[in-house]
């Protein structure tokens, strides 16, 4: 789709080019577009973290793992020039870490239970916001998971996998009395970073990024006990995770999105076909407990390069149109 845009953007920039016969017109270029300023926000399904997301990108590495395959970096390559990039995305951030308090959990790469980052112990990050002024043009933010415990949750839906009948669902039956209360605090918390972004940057267009196709249609699809996917999740809970967790977790940010009349990047909806389970190694565009890298490391269920770039397919998309179409600082 970036390919198409970018063709049709070039088509018009020749078609002007063609019809432009008077001397004056030959004889001064238009100027190149300003560079989008744009700053990218969110936790590790942002900032990429796993190897199969590519190297580190920081020098010195400050403990977010920002990777080299991540999508804001994938698409600072793609688009060159027409962005100019302040990568702000932390692994392990929460919402209150993007814009109200500084992120004490810095994990750096690789990750426990592999061991502990070299480099570590790291300081704590200020808030991402900070990173955010009058100037910027697009700001793209990609958080909510960890606000909700989503990490926590399949972690825990292994350990009583451990336990439990092949068909159960016990990770079903020990959180679905608190989902509701803990898609409301991911609510509460989602609308007042809003708010504080466009306060901080309030010439940008915000882009929300939603959460990828992590688990399949159905859970029966996935191999109980392999790690390369989700290990002892039963495949009860793992279709429960689906349409309990997942989803409404990137309903929960859709709507607040449309409150504040911004626009909610969705990779849940192109990711179909590409789940954890869906041909691992190979089609999925997320890697499960452990990853598809030669020797297998711990991935944790983060998104691979693979999904990162149908990621960033969506947000160039965005951006080209700008660039193209409208003065983002006019919106």
């Amino acid at each position: 789709m970036a390919a198409a845009v970018r063709t049709l953007v070039l088509g018009s920039v020749i078609a002007l080019a063609a019809g432009s016969t008077t001397p004056a017109a030959s004889a001064t270029p238009p100027e190149p577009p300003r560079a989008v300023q744009w700053v990218a926000l969110g936790d590790s399904y942002t900032a990429g973290v796993i190897q199969a997301a590519g190297d580190l990108t920081e020098t010195p590495p400050d403990g977010c793992a920002r990777t080299t395959d991540s999508y804001p970096e994938q698409i600072r390559r793609h688009l060159g020039p027409l962005v100019e990039l302040r990568n702000a995305s932390c692994g392990a951030a929460t919402i209150a870490n993007v814009h109200r308090e500084q992120q004490e959990l810095v994990l750096g790469r690789p990750m426990p239970p592999d061991g502990l980052d070299p480099d570590g112990p790291f300081a704590p990050v200020p808030p991402q916001i900070q990173a955010l002024s009058e100037d910027t043009d697009l700001v793209t933010v990609g958080a909510g998971g960890n606000t909700l415990g989503f990490a926590e949750i399949l972690f825990r839906c292994a350990e009583l996998g451990k336990r439990s009948w092949v068909w159960a669902s016990p990770c079903a039956a020990e959180f679905d009395a608190d989902l509701d209360d803990r898609l409301a605090a991911v609510r509460a918390d989602y609308d007042e970073m809003l708010d504080a972004i466009h306060a901080a940057s309030p010439n940008a267009e915000v882009l929300t990024v939603g959460y990828p196709r992590v688990l399949p249609d159905s859970g029966w699809s996935c191999f109980f006990n392999n790690f390369l996917q989700f290990g002892s999740i039963t495949p009860g809970d793992l279709t429960w995770a689906r349409t309990q967790v997942l989803e409404p977790l990137n309903e929960t940010l859709r709507q607040v999105t449309a409150e504040h009349d911004d626009t909610f990047i969705d990779p849940y909806a192109v990711g179909q076909g590409h789940s954890v389970c869906d041909n691992t190694g190979t089609q999925n565009w997320v890697d499960g407990i452990l990853s598809t890298v030669i020797p297998p490391t711990f991935a944790l269920v983060h998104p691979n390069a693979r999904g990162h770039a149908a990621t960033a397919a969506l947000i160039e998309d965005r951006i080209l149109f700008h660039t193209n179409n409208t003065d983002m600082t006019n919106r």
